[in-house]
């Protein structure tokens, strides 16, 4: 036999491509830095501290953790991702300890209990900030104006999702809960009280889809990294573009959530089927980031295109139902965390059928 006809086998896997989960981990963290850098310049520059303390934390519990597993120090980029989503999943004003609470359950709890990057069955960042949400729910409402709106007559806000959820708004000089919980010490709270109420009075009066221009630039209160819906969409583009996601889970995941939105959410309001504002909820929250970026993670999604199809809308509908009749004025992270949990079934029954290993009628 000749040198020609010899083959080299290897152990799998034998396709592997030029990524390495270093490069992909990496860009998906510069695809995120423009809503980043915005969250940053519209809330000042504590919004930078609780972005640096968050990955500074998750980087270091990642440390330790590799540490006491005897494995060599992690530098794969995972911990700074952890870390960079956890802190653009916090309000401008949060007290520090609430993003190292989220890191240390992220890390330490929901990666590294379950044997690290690869074998945790949901998000990491999602999980640590639904821990600090329910454990810590005061300072997780602790919202701030963006300076682009400081001098405005109204107010295009994502915390108008928590007053449309309660419709208790009460501006006698004080803020009400239904604004969530805003840190007015650092402005006159009669004056920023007098903005909100104007705001929400237009709100209320043009039906919200006034303000969807301010909700797609991100020239509303909310957590620092989610706000701007066009700078997120431009880094999933980019993220498309490099084949690191690909469009199944996040057109699905926002189209089934838009087509519910549209045909109940008017029911809400008295004005019947087909009459929802799609757009201002699909531009609100963390829809956004949710669908782009925490959604794809590769290994809570599903593995074959059908899958991603049925996970990206199970999602949407949650989120529908979580937002609009639920008791939370959001819904993103919980429905992915849902979601999450039922991969490993999706994954099951969405296999591709392997050729010539379907039994034929009939046959012993």
């Amino acid at each position: 036999m000749s040198e020609q006809n010899l083959f080299l086998v290897e152990s799998s896997p034998q396709i592997r491509h030029r990524d390495s989960t270093s490069s992909i981990m990496w860009q998906v963290s510069i695809a995120l830095m423009p809503a980043g850098i915005w969250g940053i310049w519209v809330f000042g520059i504590r919004s930078l501290l609780v972005i640096a303390v968050s990955i500074a934390s998750a980087v270091g519990f990642e440390y330790l953790a590799a540490r006491s597993m005897k494995r060599s120090t992690v530098s794969d980029g995972s911990a700074f991702l952890t870390g960079l989503l956890i802190g653009y999943n916090m309000p401008p004003l949060v007290p520090l300890f609430i993003p190292v609470a989220a890191s240390a359950f992220a890390i330490l709890v929901v990666k590294w209990a379950f044997g690290g990057l690869g074998a945790n069955w949901m998000n990491p960042a999602l999980a640590g900030r639904v821990f600090v949400f329910f454990s810590w729910t005061s300072g997780m409402n602790a919202w701030k104006l963006p300076r682009t709106i400081q001098a405005a007559d109204g107010v295009s806000s994502a915390t108008v999702l928590g007053s449309l959820k309660t419709l208790l708004m009460d501006f006698s000089g004080e803020a009400s809960s239904a604004v969530g919980m805003l840190r007015y010490h650092e402005y006159p709270a009669s004056a920023i009280g007098q903005q909100i109420s104007s705001w929400f009075d237009r709100v209320m009066q043009m039906r919200i889809s006034a303000y969807t221009v301010d909700l797609a630039v991100g020239n509303v209160p909310g957590s620092i990294g989610e706000v701007s819906a066009v700078l997120l969409i431009i880094g999933g583009i980019y993220l498309l573009a490099k084949n690191i996601i690909t469009w199944e889970i996040p057109v699905t995941y926002i189209l089934s959530f838009a087509l519910l939105i549209w045909a109940f959410d008017g029911l809400r309001f008295g004005q019947g089927l087909f009459s929802g504002d799609a757009a201002f909820h699909v531009l609100s929250g963390g829809l956004m980031l949710g669908a782009l970026f925490m959604a794809t993670d590769m290994v809570t999604s599903p593995v074959t295109r059908k899958g991603m199809i049925v996970y990206g809308i199970g999602a949407g509908m949650l989120t529908f139902l979580i937002r609009v009749y639920g008791s939370l004025p959001e819904g993103v992270s919980m429905a992915i965390i849902i979601m999450n949990i039922f991969v490993p079934m999706i994954n099951r029954y969405m296999q591709p059928k392997v050729y010539g290993t379907a039994a034929r009628r009939g046959s012993a």
